[in-house]
């Protein structure tokens, strides 16, 4: 016998233990980094409210920053230039803008402080909670929190043309551990210039394109879709029809079916995907899922159109995609646009009618 066998046997007999004892030592770095990441936040959000309330809130103006100058420089004495003057105004607008202390510490279990410090230049209220809840869920690095937030995610998301008061329930309905809805996850319109895509390019290049980078496809999705097939055959009575792509997103729990359309959205569109939607729900959907939800993908759709129809009681989306993207200040002012376009055509409708009684 090898004189080292003796020294192998032993090797494998440790094997088991030793893939033991690296998990328990990971997993403890792993709570040890995320605690410290959220003691981080807590303590700069606490900063930030003492200093807030204490000096800022009671002290002339002129008076106060120079309090905040002179702390900063106590504190950069004694802990180093993290709590800089810069720094400790970011602490201040924080505890500002997110002024409740129990929501802080549910969002620092996931969010760092390089989260909030891309959060808190968004001015509008509604915008920086979207980012914040959908950074939390999905678990978002920075990169891509940042990314998002480049690409005007929540001005193109379904939420975001829903009246304030609708936005701030769903959100609040979130936090407080409900289901993800389909305005949450469902974007309009769905940036695709990653593509690459040739000018003439067919539906079939689309859809070619789609899956030779599905990585970044899922990615402009949104997290929890997972890809199912392409072409899917639908069999109905002797004829065979085929869905272009079919996803499952597990927040949803439900199959999603999505069509590609080169040419602007037509009303013959729905009849199509109401079909699928259908064959899906009698054949494909298993217990416990929620009906499959459509989405259509085309050039362009008139908004009047899309309203009229109704499509959101068949459980369809119609959405535009880029396959080239506008400058950011055209992209922005568009979507601004119809976001609030949008918002009037809800007010409109939920206002009572306005009759004459008989």
């Amino acid at each position: 016998m090898p004189k080292n066998a003796p020294e192998r046997s032993l090797l494998a007999l440790t094997q088991p233990v030793l893939a033991d004892l690296r998990l328990l030592i990971e997993q403890a770095r792993s709570h040890v980094a995320s605690t410290a990441n959220s003691t981080q936040t807590l303590l700069y959000w606490r900063v930030g409210d003492r200093i807030r309330r204490e000096v800022l809130g009671q002290a002339r103006a002129e008076y106060g920053e120079r309090i905040v100058s002179t702390l900063s420089t106590q504190l950069i004495r004694e802990y180093g230039r993290g709590f800089g003057l810069r720094s400790l105004r970011r602490m201040v607008q924080f505890s500002d803008v997110f002024p409740d202390a129990q929501i802080v510490a549910t969002l620092s279990q996931v969010l760092r402080w390089s989260h909030f410090i891309e959060i808190l230049p968004l001015k509008a209220p509604m915008e920086r909670e979207f980012y914040a809840e959908m950074c939390r869920i999905e678990r978002w690095p920075v990169q891509v929190l940042r990314q998002r937030i480049a690409s005007q995610l929540y001005l193109r998301s379904a939420i975001a043309k829903q009246p304030e008061s609708v936005i701030a329930s769903e959100l609040s309905q979130l936090r407080e551990g409900g289901q993800v809805t389909p305005d949450l996850v469902f974007r309009d319109p769905y940036m695709l210039d990653f593509l690459g895509l040739p000018d003439g390019y067919s539906e079939r290049d689309l859809e070619s394109a789609i899956l030779r980078d599905m990585e970044r496809f899922l990615l402009e999705l949104g997290a929890g879709f997972t890809f199912v097939a392409r072409q899917k055959r639908i069999s109905v009575g002797a004829d065979d029809f085929y869905l272009d792509l079919l996803f499952y997103h597990r927040h949803l729990r439900r199959l999603v079916a999505v069509e590609l359309k080169l040419e602007k959205f037509s009303p013959s569109h729905k009849g199509q995907m109401e079909l699928y939607l259908r064959w899906l729900d009698q054949n494909d959907r298993a217990e416990g899922e929620a009906s499959p939800i459509g989405l259509i993908l085309c050039a362009s759709a008139d908004a009047e159109q899309v309203e009229l129809m109704d499509l959101d009681s068949a459980n369809i989306r119609v959405a535009q995609y880029l396959h080239a993207l506008p400058e950011l200040q055209v992209l922005q002012t568009q979507l601004h646009r119809v976001v609030q376009l949008a918002r009037e055509r809800q007010a409109t409708l939920d206002q009572p009618d306005n009759k004459d009684e008989t």
